[in-house]
């Protein structure tokens, strides 16, 4: 803890010593000087706690350095002691007008003087944790704020949160005495029990490790129920604070001082080496930090089964609609799957794969509506058959809707047989008027149908229906397609016939990522 800082004013060099020995013998630091501007100098230079004014100095007066000092600027806070031998009512509200907290007559009594110190700045103290206070629970409404806007649920990490929440809580530098050194966090791993984290600053940095801590057996025993509470002075920590901080001193082999927790069923944060006396707003503010990151976990948690919920039922729609299909819906996974990795090749953002991974795969709902016979004819089409297959694309578009998670799918029922060449169905769009996910669709549907056995073909191996892709044969012709897809298929093929190797793997769904 830093000693208190008393700025002391006098132009008597007799009355500057006798403050100076009172308050030095007392275990105040003190700063001298003999008339008012040297003191609003020294206020510019230094962080008194507490000014003592003589009233008759020199080119400065007490009176007019109080009232510069209490005006309303930074120094406003620091608590004033006029020194007077003038006795009169007048010279005291001149005083008071002027902002002064408290009067000493001259002679100055010791114990007087000291006592009225005291006092004055245990009320600054007070009124230095309401402001400090403020700006905590500001800074902490910012920083909530903050890790909400950049909250992914999708892809939240609880390890990469803790650590920001860390980086927050921990001390920057030596003047910050709002924030502790060293930081402990534990969380309930499920599958291995209690994981502890020591949170340290060197060179700067937080610095993160692994740590074994063993809880006291007092907050084992009330686990379920939230506990807060500090201790500021060693020898009065209370048993459950003297086994923890011998645990703690022991791992950073330096003492430790007051420290704040809180416990939560699923989290425990412990904080150590304040610079500064604590409270309960402490733990409290440790408590809120973490409450913030388990409820982060939660919503994370939340919208991944919400979301795992949803690819299954896009599964199970599109299975249903391949439900007369030899190939048992393995389609279906096959083509999402390839149409990732054209995506991914193509750098799309880490969304638009991840959608059109899972969406690709209801390229064909609309098929719900083709009679079995038709879909399963091994003879040719007549012309009246094959208009009515031309009709999955509109029906797959009327069956996903206008849901906004469907958007994707329903583009790509629509357009997954439209050709770059203008030849395609069912509204003969041409280049670029085809959206990407599209004509991404296109190709892979066409790489699939090319490797499996139909009632019209049998089945092909991978180098010949990429021959067929880019070469072309009596159907499918290389102009049928995107140029710069053409160019990403023959870059990444390879991974197609792996993509299709793996479909057999009863993990694939969990493999590519889509549920």
């Amino acid at each position: 803890m830093r000693k208190p800082t008393i700025l002391c004013a006098d132009d008597e060099p007799v009355n500057l010593c006798l403050l100076e020995i009172i308050l030095d013998t007392a275990g105040y630091n003190v700063l001298k000087a003999n008339n008012g501007v040297e003191v609003l100098a020294l206020l510019e230079t230094h962080d008194p706690d507490l000014v003592l004014l003589d009233v008759m100095m020199p080119v400065m007066n007490g009176y007019e350095a109080c009232r510069r000092i209490k005006n309303g600027g930074v120094h406003n806070n620091i608590p004033v002691i006029m020194i007077t031998g003038l006795d009169s009512k007048e010279a005291r509200v001149e005083g008071i007008e002027a902002g002064a907290d408290d009067f000493i007559n001259k002679p100055v009594d010791r114990q007087e003087v000291l006592a009225r110190i005291k006092m004055l700045l245990r009320m600054k103290g007070l009124n230095d944790r309401l402001v400090h206070a403020y700006a905590n629970t500001n800074n902490l409404i910012a920083f909530g704020e903050q890790l909400i806007t950049l909250h992914n649920p999708l892809h939240f990490e609880l390890a990469s949160t803790i650590d920001t929440v860390a980086n927050q809580i921990l001390r920057r530098n030596h003047d910050d005495e709002d924030k502790p050194e060293l930081l402990i966090i534990g969380l309930d791993d499920k599958a291995q029990g209690w994981l502890w984290f020591l949170y340290d600053i060197q060179a700067g940095e937080s610095c993160r490790r692994i740590i074994e801590f063993v809880m006291p057996q007092t907050i084992e025993d009330k686990k379920n129920s939230p506990m807060l509470s500090f201790f500021n002075r060693r020898e009065e920590a209370d048993p459950t604070w003297q086994q923890m901080n011998c645990q703690v001193e022991n791992l950073v082999q330096r003492p430790v001082r007051n420290g704040a927790s809180c416990r939560l069923p699923n989290i425990c944060v412990l904080a150590f080496n304040y610079d500064r006396e604590l409270m309960m707003f402490d733990a409290a503010l440790l408590n809120s930090l973490a409450m913030q990151t388990l409820f982060l976990k939660s919503l994370a948690d939340r919208i991944k089964d919400t979301d795992n919920a949803f690819a299954y039922t896009v599964h199970a729609l599109a299975r249903a609609a391949e439900v007369n299909d030899e190939d048992t819906g393995d389609h279906i996974l096959r083509v999402g799957a390839y149409s990732g990795v054209i995506a991914q090749h193509l750098q799309m953002s880490e969304k638009f794969i991840d959608i059109i991974k899972l969406q690709a795969s209801m390229h064909d709902v609309g098929k719900i509506h083709i009679p079995p016979d038709i879909l399963n004819k091994a003879g040719q089409l007549t012309d009246e058959e094959f208009k009515l297959i031309k009709t999955h694309p509109e029906s797959g578009y009327r069956i996903l809707g206008d849901n906004v998670r469907m958007t994707m799918a329903r583009t790509i029922a629509l357009t997954h047989h439209e050709r770059w060449d203008g030849s395609g169905y069912p509204h003969g769009l041409r280049g670029e008027q085809i959206p990407l996910e599209g004509r991404i669709t296109n190709l892979a549907d066409i790489y699939d149908a090319l490797r499996n056995r139909r009632p019209y073909k049998p089945a092909f191996d991978h180098e010949t229906a990429c021959r067929i892709i880019l070469d072309g044969d009596d159907r499918t012709r290389p102009e049928h397609f995107d140029p710069n897809l053409l160019k990403a298929f023959r870059a990444c093929h390879q991974l197609f016939e792996e993509v299709y190797g793996q479909i057999a793997d009863t993990n694939l769904y969990s493999s590519m990522g889509l549920i």
